[in-house]
């Protein structure tokens, strides 16, 4: 049995649909934000806030310019965590794993569903390396919008699309007294097992 036809891998997956679902219908500006944490070769952790661009029984999905910190992270250490957080809903959801790549066909199809402006400032920008002043950036952004008039903007090689393979999915829901509740999934060598933590 695949790790999808897992049946604790599936209600996993299904309750966090079920979680995403409900924060779609809050007023929230983007309900899929979620913080990412990779490592360095060095062990040093770095996180930041990103947003995820797709999940489907394969893990949640999201996009970079491969040449920035985390992309090169990444690379290098192919694992990664997020945690999604919904005040309002008084919950969260992790999920840990193993990363791959997207394929080509996977990048070039969110790219093209892109903003253009989005488009030409994924081109314009040298993310997480040095920028002697913002008119450097802004002269960037005016060159490429010249070299691409039109709405046809080619997806750079270095903007790459990353997945993240659920080995651990926790569930968090706020409780009074901090006696939150805590369920957790995860991929051991005999499948998924379900249990419960302290708080």
């Amino acid at each position: 049995m695949s790790m999808s036809e897992d049946p604790l891998y599936q209600e996993a997956v299904g309750r966090f649909a079920d979680v995403i679902s409900e924060a779609k219908q809050l007023p929230l500006q983007d309900p899929t934000v979620m913080a990412l944490a990779t490592v360095g070769t060095d062990g040093q952790p770095s996180v930041r806030m990103v947003l995820m661009r797709g999940f489907d029984e394969r893990g949640p999905n999201f996009f970079t310019n491969a040449g920035s910190r985390k992309g090169q992270e990444l690379v290098k250490n192919p694992k990664a965590a997020v945690c999604f957080h919904w005040e309002p809903l008084l919950k969260q959801v992790r999920v840990e794993g193993p990363v791959e790549a997207l394929s080509d066909e996977e990048c070039d199809a969110y790219w093209n569903s892109r903003p253009r402006e989005s488009r030409i400032g994924a081109w314009a920008s040298d993310q997480s390396q040095p920028l002697d002043a913002r008119q450097t950036l802004e002269d960037r952004v005016a060159m490429f919008d010249a070299k691409f008039p039109g709405d046809e903007i080619p997806r750079p090689e270095f903007w790459r699309g990353f997945r993240i393979i659920p080995h651990r999915i926790e569930f968090w829901a706020s409780k009074p007294a901090r006696l939150h509740d805590r369920e957790v999934y995860d991929l051991g060598e005999n499948g998924w097992t379900y249990s419960r933590l302290y708080p």
